[in-house]
């Protein structure tokens, strides 16, 4: 008699979302700090920047001044369609202002962190890993969205929450305001998705992000620009997720519809990106990329050379947002504006006594920033080149670490040197030229003078990076913090203990103050003791570590 064997438990079938909650659990606790990090910088920005309206501009008078300002072609292009300028209210000039800048740095936040945790993560092959246990094909897409689902209504939340007690802003409309600002963050982050399954690399992914990004600005901008006297943009307006926000008219007429055209827009790329993502191979890309040389070029036989093709592409696309951005701040300056810039309430606290050389200080200073991010961001490639376990097959071959390390510091400071004197000061220039002659040399002092600093945060970046990897994002906070004295250190009246943390406070407000020469060699000697510092880490340190 024969027996028969115990029958197996039925399995369940996998879906294709099993385990979503469990990687979204996972992605909230990896990325803890770096999402606090952006949400507290996004957060505080809301809050210095209303508090400074209203400490500036507190009566309907003083902001007759600003309306006028918005209705230059610049402030259009910066800003946006610019409603409720003949009663310009602190909510309006909030919404008008500010709206353009929190989207864009939002969708920042999401497209690097939807990157990160798709693409990024097969490139790596730890998603390999991960779908070797009980997990749905479509898990870590929708945990990834999760992820900045969630860092997006809390940042909605909060910002309503400071906007209305920080700027006694109507509760409805703020609320409407931050609701479509996180909105539209989520488009972006939806298109991210989508460019994560054309590209074999997560740093592709982000490019063309970034590119659809820039792209929406550009549009934006143009479309306002072509209105008519009295108009809100055009047709060509409404063709980018930017001016849906705008168009709501926060504080002046709210109206709610336009937020549905976000709403549908992250469906739809959601959509997109699920169809591209059930058509290519785990770990392949749609876009395939080119075949590679057999053996390489000669432009390709130094450690300098391979850091300038790593580099090109961000600096590339560095250069062309900066130029444009300061390009078109530059018609503020000029002949007849410096009477304008008179008129403008608080001007003599922002811009001091002679506002146009004050106007001039701050463009500088912010053409500065920009290279200073690009510094730091830039300096921290050589810390995903280890992570990723490139360095190291790098190092085995005849290459010194020195030498290596030498050329990546050295792509990077030529990029710096370009965003401060070309795409920034030069920019700065080109775009005053509307306006009538101006003197270039003063352009390119006021950019050289800030070039020492620069290469501090350079040296401070590369100095943690060589001694202690794990904490360089502190730099970070260096930066947010040099950011926030540079725009507010003067309204606030910090003492000089404080602001000479930053180390643009040590450059001054060139042409408003001289430049001091003792600054400008101590900032240089402080630049070259630190990045001698971090060769003597690198070379001492055990990669990867």
């Amino acid at each position: 008699m024969s027996t028969l064997a115990p029958a197996l438990p039925r399995r369940t079938p996998l879906t294709s979302f099993a385990g979503t909650w469990h990687l979204t659990r996972f992605m909230l606790r990896r990325d803890r700090v770096r999402l606090t990090v952006w949400t507290v910088s996004l957060l505080a920005l809301y809050a210095y920047f209303v508090t400074a309206l209203s400490t500036v501009y507190p009566t309907a008078e003083d902001r007759e001044g600003r309306a006028a300002l918005m209705e230059q072609p610049a402030s259009v292009f910066l800003g946006g369609p610019n409603y409720g300028l003949d009663d310009y209210t602190i909510g309006a000039m909030f919404a008008n202002e500010m709206t353009l800048w929190m989207i864009a740095l939002l969708g920042v936040m999401n497209m690097f962190e939807v990157v990160r945790n798709t693409r990024a993560e097969e490139e790596s092959g730890r998603a390999e890993l991960v779908r070797s246990r009980v997990v749905g094909r479509h898990a870590a897409v929708a945990a990834s969205l999760l992820t900045v689902v969630i860092a997006n209504v809390v940042f909605a939340v909060l910002g309503s929450a400071l906007l209305i007690s920080a700027g006694d802003l109507a509760v409805e409309d703020t609320f409407a305001l931050s609701t479509s600002i996180a909105v539209s963050g989520l488009v972006f982050a939806a298109v991210a998705l989508v460019t994560s399954q054309l590209t074999t690399h997560g740093r592709g992914a982000t490019g063309l992000a970034l590119a659809v990004l820039g792209v929406a600005v550009l549009v934006r901008g143009i479309g306002d620009l072509q209105a008519e006297p009295g108009e809100h943009g055009t047709w060509l307006s409404w063709l980018s997720p930017i001016a849906w926000t705008q168009q709501m008219r926060a504080y002046v007429d709210l109206r709610w519809w336009p937020l549905a055209l976000s709403v549908v827009a992250v469906l739809v790329l959601l959509a997109l990106g699920a169809f591209l993502a059930s058509k290519r191979d785990f770990d392949g890309a749609l876009l395939a990329g080119r075949s590679g040389r057999a053996e390489a070029t000669g432009t390709l036989s130094s450690p300098i050379a391979m850091a300038w093709r790593q580099q090109r592409t961000a600096l590339f696309w560095w250069f062309l947002g900066t130029f444009v951005m300061f390009g078109a701040t530059g018609t503020y300056l000029g002949e007849g504006v410096e009477e304008m810039m008179t008129d403008v309430p608080g001007g003599t606290e922002m811009f001091g006594d002679d506002p146009l050389t004050g106007f001039l200080a701050i463009m500088i200073l912010y053409a500065a920033l920009a290279a200073a991010g690009y510094a730091i961001a830039t300096t921290l490639r050589a810390k995903t080149e280890e992570t990723e376990g490139r360095l190291e097959i790098t190092l085995a071959k005849p290459v010194s670490r020195g030498r290596w390390f030498g050329s990546h510091l050295a792509v990077v400071a030529v990029g710096a040197f370009v965003l401060t004197m070309i795409s920034g000061a030069l920019a700065l220039w080109a775009g005053a030229l509307v306006n009538g002659e101006v003197e270039l040399g003063t352009f390119l002092k006021g950019g050289a003078a800030f070039l020492p600093a620069v290469a501090v945060f350079m040296a401070v970046t590369a100095a943690l990076y060589a001694w202690v990897p794990k904490i360089t994002p502190v730099i970070w906070a260096l930066f947010a913090f040099t950011c926030i004295t540079g725009m507010f250190g003067p309204l606030f009246d910090l003492p000089d203990s404080i602001a000479g943390i930053s180390p643009f406070w040590w450059v001054g407000r060139y042409p408003q103050e001289p430049i001091e020469a003792s600054h400008m060699i101590g900032l240089s000697a402080v630049a070259a003791i630190l990045l001698l510092v971090s060769f003597v880490g690198f070379r001492r340190r055990n990669i990867p570590a």
